[in-house]
């Protein structure tokens, strides 16, 4: 079975990805082919959630046991194959490249093709270019000092939604403008 992903950006209007992975893949193997397609280092920190069709997250699935509680699971990229936690087109992940100011891609699985296998990862579609992949965090405080100054009514914890994005996208951000589906027989 192979999984096709939509990859979109809040931060980036332009940008989208999609990525064609073997479902017996790892979670690794789908961040390492994220990675390459923006040409990000990946040996960054990150992690996926699998989220609500609201974006609400449910489940993360990281690079690293952080030991943050001994009571709490922890599921690891390089152990989780994509098939035993994805299998309905539609289902929605956040990707978190930036765990310092939890900056994050949004995706959505938008195709599940059975009956094929593919070897490699394949990034079948890259349209504009991938937000930064870390930002310096000073700058980041910086901005954030500014406009929490700026806006005498603004909660703080409100101001990243501002700066560096919404959480919530229009549908039609995963639409297929610009893909040309691809032909497997």
């Amino acid at each position: 079975m192979i999984l096709r992903f939509r990859i979109v950006s809040d931060e980036v209007s332009n940008f989208k990805r999609e990525i064609e992975i073997d479902g017996t893949a790892t979670f690794l193997d789908l961040k390492n082919a994220i990675c390459e397609s923006v040409n990000y280092d990946k040996n960054q920190m990150c992690s996926f959630f699998l989220c609500s069709d609201d974006w609400e997250k449910q489940k993360e699935i990281t690079m690293e046991d952080m030991y943050t509680d001994d009571d709490q699971e922890v599921w690891l990229m390089d152990e989780c194959e994509l098939s035993d936690y994805l299998e309905e087109e539609g289902q929605k992940m956040l990707f978190v490249f930036d765990y310092m100011t939890d900056r994050c891609m949004f995706m959505e699985l938008k195709a599940v093709i059975t009956g094929k296998i593919l070897k490699d990862p394949v990034c079948t579609l890259a349209l504009g270019k991938a937000p930064q992949q870390t930002i310096d965090i000073d700058e980041f405080t910086k901005n954030l000092e500014e406009k929490a100054a700026a806006s005498v009514n603004t909660d703080i914890d409100d101001i990243d939604e501002e700066f560096y994005g919404s959480d919530e996208y229009d549908p039609s951000e995963f639409d297929a403008e610009g893909f040309d589906e691809i032909n497997y027989d």
